[in-house]
């Protein structure tokens, strides 16, 4: 009877084992490993959800290969180095992991179109992220007992070795001591770098739904924790796609160029000077106010601002290594990101020069992008009922007309006006390129988008002439626009409409609970609180919409996102920042909500550029876009 259970179970194992192609769960378990600590555990932990967190499996998949190098052969055992090639797997479906191999020779060998080819008696070590029900019961204890860090909501790393017999077995053993301190330095690397990856279009056949990427070289330092640091507590990890490139490779003009190594700042790179002269920034690290021609920043990212290299040391040992590689990747973007058709100037790090520079100041609806008229609560400015007053007297041409779109249909039927992004909007209206009407338009037409481009529910409702609910999520200087969102009324033309329901806090009192019919198409209600507790009170959404949202920021948000995952209910976030929006993808994720609408650039956000008082990096207002339950 025993020997019968042990073959069923050994077969359910076979069955419904953990790694892709290759069986069973393997059984092992870390507190086995000769020589290993709690507290190296707790770090390896840590190095693993720091990788989740970044999400290689977005762009990754097995058929791209990188090569690791860790500190020196030398100071591996056989003076080699134990796992130098890396494939991500899962990207496309089924258990998501980084496998490790000894050569780029294995890892092609073992690389099919769907799962991991079992070649005999060629090791492979694997860093599997298995679901926490399905873990065996040693390591659910060794988790539960040493507070383990989790990778995203309900996810551990699971760290085994694994090899396929001769007979076409597989067997499992636990990693050593030093195979384990390999893989955590790889791990902390590969989070820094990966970002930095560039796609190369010119790459591959056309149309082809693989990703090439240019060739890349990066090395880092990353830190021993303590528990692991003998006398050096920094070692360089060098990370490659494809394995084997040279540095040499990367910058053929010389034959001695160096790794860029995030090491520690040199004199020389501490004494960049900024050139916003006459305002006045943050310091980082001490929040100490300077003059812009006074602060220094970091001379590798440029994004972060001090007031002296004695605070650049400090906030490099504290936290900006393991950032920096992330930031410098960002600040190379900012071109890329910009929308660059307008001729306005689109900086506007002082918000009062930048409207006087426009002839806005003060006036109309632009009174809400300065701190001048912040006596007044949201949506309480005084109005004036002409067009040409709201947007701040601007000439004729340079703002849209309370008028429909003339002779606007496909095929002698009439729809929505769909749009791809500012050009064909501008070009829409005749208005030119100087106009800033953007900048205002950004929150009504990233709406509009959304609701006709991006949730296919809303747009088939609109196509058979009903209704769309929306709820707005934490309006504030919006509550003042309301002149601009005329403009979807226009964009429906003719065809459903929109009922718009503004919840937040900021809406005031004696607003909340009113209505304003913005025209025949749409109407916005005011509601002010919060959401998870006046949601029960207005009628039930088909989307929810939350722009430049914070999620990260606000803890009120949890209960909204409850909720969103409780009724299922599709809901889109806009972000100022790629890093904004990865720390809301880390609270999305932490409430239990899949994103199944990734970070994208909007093709609607503000065109004007805003830097943070203590970082050079710019944010655009509804920047990027996120959806869940789309």
């Amino acid at each position: 009877m025993d020997f019968h259970l042990k073959n069923l179970f050994g077969r359910y194992q076979e069955q419904f084992g953990c790694g892709p192609g290759l069986g069973p769960g393997s059984g092992t378990f870390l507190l086995k490993v000769d020589g290993i600590s709690p507290l190296f555990i707790k770090s390896l932990y840590r190095a693993a959800a720091a990788l989740y967190r970044t999400d290689p499996w977005k762009r990754l998949r097995p058929d791209h290969l990188f090569g690791a190098k860790v500190g020196k052969d030398s100071e591996w055992y056989g003076r080699k180095q134990p796992f130098p090639c890396i494939q991500f797997i899962g990207g496309d479906g089924g258990d998501i992991g980084v496998y490790m191999f000894r050569s780029q020779d294995d890892a092609r060998k073992m690389t099919g179109s769907r799962k991991t080819i079992r070649v005999p008696n060629v090791e492979l070590l694997r860093v599997t992220y298995e679901l926490e029900s399905i873990m065996f019961p040693s390591y659910k204890r060794m988790i539960k007992s040493l507070s383990l860090e989790v990778s995203g909501t309900d996810r551990f790393p699971v760290i085994d070795i694994t090899c396929c017999t001769t007979s076409g077995e597989i067997q499992f053993r636990n990693p050593t001591l030093e195979e384990l301190k390999f893989v955590y330095a790889v791990m902390r690397a590969v989070s820094l770098v990966h970002p930095l990856l560039q796609q190369d279009y010119d790459a591959g056949p056309k149309w082809s739904p693989t990703i090439y990427f240019e060739l890349f070289i990066e090395t880092v330092d990353v830190q021993w924790p303590p528990e692991m640091a003998t006398g050096n507590d920094l070692v360089a990890v060098t990370v490659s796609h494809p394995p084997g490139q040279r540095y040499e490779e990367k910058n053929s003009s010389t034959a001695s160029s160096t790794p860029t190594k995030l090491s520690e700042p040199s004199k020389l790179e501490t004494l960049v000077v900024m050139d916003s002269a006459g305002s006045f920034r943050q310091c980082t690290m001490c929040e100490k106010l300077i003059n812009g021609d006074q602060s220094i920043c970091c001379g590798r990212c440029g994004a972060i601002v001090y007031c002296s290299s004695l605070c650049q040391q400090q906030h490099w040992n504290f936290s900006h290594k393991d950032t920096c590689a992330f930031y410098k990747a960002m600040m190379e973007r900012e071109e890329e990101l910009a929308v660059e058709i307008f001729m306005f100037n689109c900086l506007a790090e002082q918000q009062c020069k930048w409207l006087e520079s426009l002839g806005v100041h003060q006036k109309g609806m632009w009174r809400r992008k300065c701190n001048c008229f912040c006596r007044w609560s949201y949506g309480l400015l005084p109005v004036n009922s002409e067009v040409c007053d709201s947007w701040g007297n601007l000439d004729d041409d340079e703002y849209p007309p309370d008028l429909p779109f003339d002779d606007y249909d496909r095929d002698g039927l009439s729809s929505p006006i769909l749009l791809s992004g500012w050009s064909e909007y501008y070009n829409l209206r005749s208005l030119p390129l100087s106009s800033p009407v953007a900048d205002i338009l950004s929150h009504p037409l990233t709406m509009f988008y959304i609701l006709t481009a991006l949730s296919i529910s809303s747009i088939n409702l609109l196509l058979e002439g009903n209704e769309v609910t929306l709820h707005y999520l934490g309006p504030e200087g919006e509550l003042d626009w309301m002149p601009a969102f005329v403009e979807i009324g226009h964009l429906l033309n003719g065809v459903g409409s929109i009922q718009i329901v503004m919840i937040g806090p900021e809406v005031p009192t004696n607003l909340s609970g009113t209505m304003s019919r913005i025209n025949d198409r749409v109407r916005i209600h005011f509601v002010r609180g919060i959401y998870l507790e006046e949601t029960t009170y207005i009628p039930s959404p088909h989307v929810i919409l939350a722009l430049n949202c914070e999620l990260e920021t606000y803890p009120s948000w949890v209960g909204a996102l409850d909720l969103i995952k409780l009724r299922g209910l599709p809901a889109f976030f806009s972000c100022q920042s790629e890093i904004s929006c990865s720390n809301a993808k880390q609270v999305l994720r932490t409430a239990g909500l899949h994103i199944n609408y990734p970070m994208t650039p909007n093709p609607f956000r503000s065109p004007v550029r805003n830097y943070g008082a203590s970082t050079n990096f710019p944010s655009y207002s509804n920047g990027f876009l996120l959806g869940v339950n789309t």
